[in-house]
């Protein structure tokens, strides 16, 4: 075979391998061609380009003019599914007077509100508790719970899987509370979909050493961050840390039985309740301060406590708390 031919049948084997490249990806399953649907024009030109002859054409290089025209014309988007929960019970009525009043004895009519935001989208309340015990000191108790619940969006995904970035988003925040010592995470069982506590010890100067666990729940496509600590003052004992942890967690579990009450019924999925209410239990009371901090301010209700884990929001629409569990 002389060099001419061979050349020629070498050219011949890479147009037919040309063809067969094409032909493969006119054939690849439809997602793949809307996904390149932006390109087909280019490569039909490409293809036009290439084609030297009807008997090229007949071969394959060109691309079916009805593929192109559908993946041109499909202006599809994709589908959102709708999240499992779409409101958010008051955050001042999520807990029942008799868990106030184990937690925050002092403090169960003390709710504030903190920053009113969008219903439905966060909320925030706190509470603190000064049992003054006069020379023999004080017990202090402080509680926060903050809510956030995300919908499925078109642009961001699943209202669940958004929630899961936030639970992790805030519980490595409250790894890293500035001043915190000796700080431990764990698992909590039992609670929403996935939750985890975090417990440290915050030293004030003049005040005492005061015993934090923050709790990170997510439930659906709900984050829960529920903030409990205490410290005895002026020579007081100070508190047990598993004790209090105990009663954080028994409290997450309520907060997220709240969500749950929230969206029962046939409306709920789209609106809140007839019974639903923009405001704060009675005797809770609106802030407009930011949450943060580590709410060891005693002198007062201060709206700067926190443990800097919680999220800023107002309270939300929802119905009112039973007395009683």
């Amino acid at each position: 075979m002389s060099e001419g031919t061979m050349q020629r049948a070498a050219e011949s084997d890479e147009h037919q391998s040309r063809i067969e490249r094409i032909e493969r990806s006119v054939r690849a399953p439809r997602a793949r061609v809307l996904v390149g649907a932006a390109v087909a024009p280019m490569m039909l030109l490409a293809v036009g380009c290439s084609s030297g002859s009807d008997s090229d054409k007949a071969s394959g290089d060109d691309v079916p003019s009805e593929v192109v025209e559908s993946a041109l014309n499909d202006t599809s988007t994709p589908e959102v599914v709708e999240a499992a929960y779409a409101v958010l019970p008051n955050a001042c009525e999520v807990f029942s007077e008799k868990t106030l009043k184990s937690l925050v004895p002092e403090g169960a009519k003390s709710g504030k509100a903190i920053n009113t935001a969008e219903a439905n989208v966060t909320g925030d309340c706190r509470w603190t508790s000064l049992d003054n015990n006069g020379v023999d000191g004080s017990q202090y108790r402080w509680l926060s719970v903050s809510l956030h619940l995300l919908e499925s969006d078109a642009t961001n995904g699943p209202g669940e899987d958004r929630a899961h970035s936030a639970f992790e988003s805030k519980v490595t925040a409250a790894q890293a509370v500035d001043g915190a010592k000796g700080a431990k995470s764990e698992p909590v069982t039992g609670t929403g979909d996935e939750a985890t506590a975090v417990r440290y010890n915050l030293e004030k100067k003049g005040e005492g050493t005061f015993k934090q666990q923050t709790i990170v729940v997510r439930t659906e496509n709900v984050v829960i961050t529920l903030d409990y600590n205490g410290a005895g003052l002026a020579g007081e004992k100070t508190p047990d840390a598993a004790a209090l942890l105990k009663s954080a967690k028994s409290a997450a579990k309520e907060v997220v039985e709240a969500v749950e009450e929230a969206n029962e019924g046939d409306s709920a999925s789209k609106s809140p309740s007839s019974g639903a209410t923009k405001t704060p239990s009675k005797g809770a009371t609106t802030g407009s301060s930011s949450s943060g901090g580590s709410g060891s301010d005693v002198s007062s209700d201060s709206d700067s406590s926190g443990s800097g884990s919680s999220t800023t929001g107002g309270s939300s629409s929802g119905g009112s708390r039973k007395t009683s569990r």
